[in-house]
């Protein structure tokens, strides 16, 4: 009986055992469908952007009731249940609104980094509770960081890397106590740093760079002692560096350039012992280097430049025996430089330039072999160089240019097969150039001007057909120029002048095809010009004064039509000026003076480009040319030539037939008949417009809209302006789409389709007389105006109760706004670019020489440059426009754009065409760089080489990189861009010698 007892107990055992697997096992498999079926509707929404796709592989047989994603690509589970899910590079294209969140309970890491995700994280993704890695870098993953982030308490890892992310860092990541590595950097985050990721213990890097993040760095920061790397530049932080982040004692590397941070740099960096990179470079930092940094004998790269440092540099940086960079460029930092500096075994890089040193540069720099980058320009260096620069085969480029340097140029430089540039300018080198350096097979820039050399050109350079700069300007060479430097075909610049060379311009110059500056002035060169110089058809400069060329000019200079400036003053040229000159379109200064030419000037009649001429002391006769650059011609210019003749002080007066009186009369007249008239009109506008405000109160608003409303284009005034008002509800401001000091504008909607912008004036108090000045400064400049680069003007409205303007709608809005949007700035290509570049200059050009009087605008800035759906562009706001009198002085008040603002303004408050070539200039390397060039403006490159490498290290990254002719088109712009900002207004081109550059 008890056996029996005992085998129904094991069955009963053994059938429950069974239930309860069974009822396990239903469970799992019912939990593995239930995952497989949630991300079967996360597909549904996605899409592959890659061939072959990985998507096709997430499928379950058709009437399957179990189905498992553990055997999916990039599914891994744990068990039958899901935690890992990684997608990586896999071209998946979707959002996040049908992830199954809910349905992956054990999920532990998701990397869906390098795709196309685009939309918002869900607040959901907190369910995801066991989540220990998460990165979702590489996305359009836009809006806000949700706050449901900080729930994730196992988060070990949170990659956010490059995406459109906004707003500000969560303060709640802070909660998450077991993160060791945090990514934010290259997205739009602004904000202040949150002072609670100071509570993040384990954290081992912290990426933040590339936002828009502002305010102080939290000193609570300096808790996080087992941080190793902290990158947040390129931010707009501000403030001291907090003393505390000395704390930080397992720093390896601290980025914190291109930020506006201030204050010293704190002594207690010394403490970081364990640095091994330490960027402050870009800032506003102050007051001398500490000698604390000495310590960092783990150190291997320091930059500190572009910043505001005095002092001198710290003895202590003897100790730095690893250091490979170093960087102080561009600060105010003065004293002898340590000369243990030069026995760093490894150092590669040393920048010295613009700052104030004094004493002898480091002997033993290139002890190691290493150096490659040696620049101590613009400095008080003085003495030899150092001692083992000749040996030091590893260089790439040495500038030492404007400074006191001396010794025997013949013997202190080697053969460098790295070489690159050099520039040993502006200093006491004396001895003859060495043919040695034909032998550095890779330069391409070779400048020793103003120095004491003489001897001969070494014919060797000719077999440097890699060069591409060369100046030797203001020494004391003698002999003839090399007929084997013709051979430097790939030559953009060549500057030869201030020497005592003699013979003639090798006729094989016309060889030279990539030449665009040539200047072989102030020498003792004779003969004829020869007719071959015609072939430099890249020529912009050509400068051959104070010489000894005789005989006539050859026509064929008339085929350099890029040439905006010609000096052939002060030699023996005789005969006719060629009537070929007419074709030198984009001339913009001319010197003939001191010469034997004759004949008459009419050609010049043409050139409406012209802006400075002079060709005084010469044979020439007949009527001076009916072109502003001679009108306004200094008597000094155009002196010492006794058949000149015009109505100008210090000319004689031309005789005329009756018939050329006639016409001279029909000349004068009529222009001023239409001025006369049209001035009348204005004016009784006008009046009428103030008359009607002082009545306002008795009419009625249907007189005060037939008084004060003109309408220039096919809208009916009345009606125009009864709808505006009513579309806007009376300019509400949910219809503002921008806000300025003058007046606000509004996106008007008409009932017939048309889209319009009006600018409504703000009500005049105060400030009436300015405002009255602006309105009708803009009415009166888009008049006449039409231009396909000007922004279409539809009429005006002039009354007590609202005042406003109203043009074209352009959908893509302004210049400015599309260079600071991520995604805007990627859709803006180098095609759109350097068309909108187009665009503004033959706007500018049609101002300044096809209007009368002509107009500038004082305002051209990226906020003034509309886009419409083309990106084609428009210029707007001429509300300080100027309308150039002639017969005065064009004095103004200061006014513009602070950054776009010509420099002659802050001293001479004269108002020409050059204000705006100058903005206009700034404008193009904003455009180029994709913000506002700020310092960069001052920074001139010596030739086509350093104007190669800049536009390379100022590109805006953001949409993709230019095929190779576009980037040539680029480099010519920056080239344009760097003519326009002349210090000088002469020395800019104009606006037309601008377009004609610019014509298809």
């Amino acid at each position: 009986m008890m056996m029996m007892m005992m085998k129904r107990v094991a069955l009963l055992a053994c059938f429950l055992l069974f239930l309860t697997l069974h009822a396990c096992l239903s469970d799992a498999l019912s939990n593995s469908t239930g995952q497989a079926l949630a991300l079967l509707k996360w597909k549904a929404t996605l899409q592959s952007l890659t061939k072959p796709s990985v998507l096709p592989s997430w499928t379950v047989s058709p009437g399957s009731a179990r189905a498992s994603p553990c055997r999916w690509y990039g599914i891994h589970c744990q068990g039958d249940s899901v935690s890992r899910i990684n997608l990586t590079s896999y071209g998946v294209e979707g959002n996040f609104h049908a992830f199954p969140f809910s349905s992956l309970p054990d999920l532990e890491e998701l990397d869906l980094s390098i795709n196309g995700l685009f939309g918002t994280i869900p607040s959901q993704i907190n369910q995801l509770s066991k989540l220990t890695y998460l990165d979702l870098s590489y996305n359009d993953l836009s809006g806000e960081i949700p706050l449901q982030i900080g729930q994730l308490i196992h988060l070990k890892t949170l990659h956010l890397v490059q995406n459109q992310f906004n707003g500000s860092v969560p303060e709640e990541i802070g909660q998450l106590e077991s993160l060791e590595g945090l990514a934010l950097h290259n997205n739009f985050l602004n904000g202040p740093i949150p002072s609670s990721l100071g509570n993040l213990a384990n954290l081992t890097y912290l990426y933040m760079l590339n936002n828009s993040l502002s305010g102080n760095i939290p000193s609570e920061m300096g808790n996080l002692t087992n941080l190793q790397n902290l990158y947040i530049a390129i931010n707009q932080l501000t403030g001291s560096i907090p003393s505390e982040l000395g704390h930080m004692r397992s720093l390896s590397k601290l980025v914190l350039y291109k930020n506006n941070l201030s204050g010293f740099i704190p002594p207690s960096f010394g403490n970081l012992t364990s640095l091994t990179i330490l960027q402050l470079y870009e800032n506003k930092l102050f007051g001398p280097i500490p000698e604390e940094l000495g310590n960092l004998q783990s150190l291997i790269f320091l930059e500190l430049s572009q910043n505001q440092l005095s002092g001198s540099v710290p003895s202590s940086f003897s100790n730095l025996s690893n250091l490979e960079t170093l960087l102080l460029r561009d600060n105010r930092l003065s004293g002898p430089i340590p000369q243990e500096i030069g026995n760093f075994m490894n150092m590669w890089m040393l920048e010295l330039d613009i700052n104030q040193f004094t004493g002898e540069l480091p002997q033993n720099v290139c002890r190691g072999g290493a150096l490659e980058y040696f620049v101590a320009n613009d400095n008080h260096f003085r003495g030899p160089i150092p001692q083992n620069l000749q040996n030091c085969s590893s260089l790439k480029r040495l500038r030492l240019e404007r400074n006191r340097l001396t010794g025997n140029i013949s013997e202190d430089f080697g053969v460098y097969p790295s070489l690159i540039f050099v520039g040993l300018s502006d200093n006491e080198f004396y001895g003859e150039i060495s043919p040695k350096w034909a032998l550095c097979h890779n330069l391409s820039s070779l400048s020793i001007a103003r120095n004491n050399i003489t001897g001969r050109i070494p014919p060797e350079l000719g077999d440097s057909v890699q060069l591409q700069a060369l100046d030797f300007s203001s020494n004391r060479l003698v002999g003839e120029i090399p007929t084997e430097l013709t051979k430097l075909t790939s030559l953009s610049r060549l500057i030869l002048s201030g020497n005592q060379l003699s013979g003639g311009i090798p006729r094989e110059v016309g060889s030279f095809s990539n030449l665009e500056y040539l200047d072989l002035s102030a020498n003792g060169l004779s003969q004829s010009i020869p007719e071959t110089i015609g072939d430099m058809l890249k020529l912009f400069y050509l400068n051959l004064s104070s010489n000894n060329f005789s005989q006539i000019i050859p026509a064929q200079i008339g085929m350099l039509i890029q040439l905006t400036e010609l000096d052939l003053s002060h030699n023996m040229l005789s005969g006719e000026i060629p009537a070929q000159f007419q074709s030198l379109e984009s001339l913009s200064t001319l010197n003939l003076s001191y010469n034997y030419l004759s004949g008459r000037i009419t050609i010049f009649n043409e050139l409406r480009g012209l802006v400075y001429v002079d060709i005084a002391h010469n044979e020439l006769q007949g009527p001076i040319p009916d072109v502003p650059a001679f009108q306004k011609a200094s008597i000094q210019a155009l002196e010492g030539n006794e058949g000149l003749c015009g109505n100008l002080s210090g000319l004689k007066p031309c005789n005329l037939s009756k018939k050329g009186h006639r016409k001279l009369l029909y000349a004068i007249i009529f222009p001023l008949l239409g001025a006369a008239i049209l001035s009348i009109a204005i004016l009784a506008l006008f009046f009428g417009f103030k008359r009607h405000r002082k009545d306002a109160e008795e009419e009625s608003e249907s007189s005060m809209i037939d008084a004060n409303l003109f309408t220039i284009s096919s809208f009916d005034g009345k009606l125009l302006y009864s709808e505006i008002r009513s579309a806007t509800k009376n300019f509400s401001s949910q219809f503002c789409i921008g806000k300025g000091g003058y007046g606000n504008v509004y996106r008007v909607e008409l009932s017939s389709g048309d889209i319009v912008a009006v600018k409504k004036v703000h009500p005049l108090h105060s400030d009436e007389v300015r405002s009255t000045k602006e309105f009708q400064n803009e009415v009166m400049a888009f008049i006449d105006i039409r231009h396909r680069n000007i922004v279409k003007f539809y009429g005006f409205c002039w009354s007590a109760e609202h005042s406003f303007l109203v043009y074209k709608y352009l959908e893509k809005g302004s210049l400015a706004t599309n260079l600071s949007n991520e995604a805007a700035a990627k859709e803006l290509d180098w095609d759109k670019r350097v068309n909108i570049i187009k665009g503004v200059a033959h706007a500018l050009s049609y101002l300044h020489h096809d209007c009368s009087p002509p107009i500038v605008h004082r305002d051209i800035s990226s906020n003034n440059i509309l886009l419409d759906l083309e990106f084609e562009a428009n210029i707007s706001d001429f509300g300080i426009a100027k309308l150039l009198n002639p017969d005065s002085s064009n004095w103004t008040d200061l006014a513009g754009t602070y950054g776009y603002v010509a420099p002659e303004l802050a001293y001479t408050m004269k108002v020409t065409e050059k204000c705006d070539v100058y903005s206009f200039g700034v404008l193009i390397m904003e455009v180029i760089m994709g913000s506002h060039p700020g310092d960069l403006i001052s920074t001139l490159p010596s030739s086509s080489l350093e104007m190669r490498l800049l536009v390379e290290d100022v590109l805006d990254q953001r949409p993709l990189p230019p095929l190779p002719d576009v980037q040539g088109q680029l480099i010519s712009l920056m080239k344009i861009a760097f003519m326009c900002l002349a210090d000088k207004p002469n020395s800019r081109p104009t606006m037309y010698a601008v377009s004609q550059l610019l014509v298809d």
